[in-house]
């Protein structure tokens, strides 16, 4: 048993942004970061499959927007390294979530950075900057509220209305932080934004492209390759119906039963597994 949680954890670990290295989210000892241990941020980050499904379902709705695509399209080379954007999204993540407030300031500044370097055209002709504000609003928004969708139909549906609200309130930092405005700070004003910006969102050839690359991503094994189909499935099931409906991802009362069933199956092995995972570390390093 040990040489099989050894083994899934080593392939877990592999798809996570700690397979950088360059973060040390045990010390210095009882550094609280951004967030602490007692924040809502921590819980809603803190499960490797709720996130896993949240990130790729967030990835999937940031396709419907033109000029969020044309950025990630011109400057991001993830079509031959699906598994590096992932690693970097995570390591992102992690880091401003659970490490020291030096990283997590870290991170944000080397964001920043890449992001003032990401400019041109989008295929309508209009201007796009990873800079602007709202393109950063747009993202920020698409992650958060599948991250906490994810967590609470795989990890705890109980959650409060209160700590959801909570939770938005304190990742809103993160965005601010990068230069995003007018973030959304609750379950209300998430879905007043969602409102508002559906006019803006189509889906195109690229939007297509973006969602065939995801479904074919390489598996980090063979033995994950299930594991992987599932997660990809149980993203697209956790969409808003409208853009499923946009992506023209499909799935049948029977397909989405199946999916939340093998999921929930398949969850606790792999928390089980997962020893040496960021939140683990960051409370192994508290106090």
């Amino acid at each position: 048993m040990e040489f099989i949680r050894s083994r899934i954890e080593t392939q877990l670990l592999s798809l996570t942004g700690l397979a950088l290295g360059q973060l040390d989210l045990e010390n210095p000892k009882g550094d609280p970061g951004l967030f602490g241990p007692d924040s809502v941020s921590w819980q809603v980050h803190g499960d490797f499959s709720s996130m896993l499904i949240g990130g790729i379902s967030a990835l999937m709705l940031q396709a419907l927007h033109p000029l969020a695509l044309a950025g990630v399209w011109d400057h991001s080379n993830f079509r031959q390294d699906m598994l590096g954007r992932l690693r970097r999204t995570s390591q992102f993540i992690s880091g401003t979530t659970f490490g020291s407030r030096k990283d997590a300031e870290w991170l944000i500044e080397k964001v920043r950075t890449i992001h003032l370097q990401v400019v041109g055209h989008a295929p309508d002709g209009r201007p796009y900057a990873a800079s602007d504000p709202q393109l950063l609003t747009w993202v920020h928004v698409a992650e958060v509220s599948n991250f906490l969708a994810a967590h609470l139909r795989y990890r705890n549906p109980h959650l409060s209305g209160q700590d959801q609200d909570r939770y938005y309130t304190e990742i809103a930092l993160v965005a601010e932080r990068l230069g995003a405005r007018d973030v959304p700070r609750s379950r209300q004003e998430i879905s007043d934004y969602m409102a508002r910006i559906r006019p803006q969102l189509l889906c195109d050839d690229r939007s297509r492209e973006v969602i065939r690359l995801l479904l074919n991503a390489p598996s980090p094994s063979l033995m994950a390759k299930p594991f992987g189909s599932l997660m990809m499935q149980a993203g697209i099931d956790l969409l808003p119906d409208w853009a499923s409906a946009m992506l023209q991802q499909h799935q049948s009362p029977l397909q989405r039963q199946m999916v939340r069933a093998g999921v929930k199956r398949s969850a606790p092995m792999l928390r089980w597994a997962m020893r040496n995972g960021s939140v683990q570390r960051a409370i192994g390093g508290w106090g």
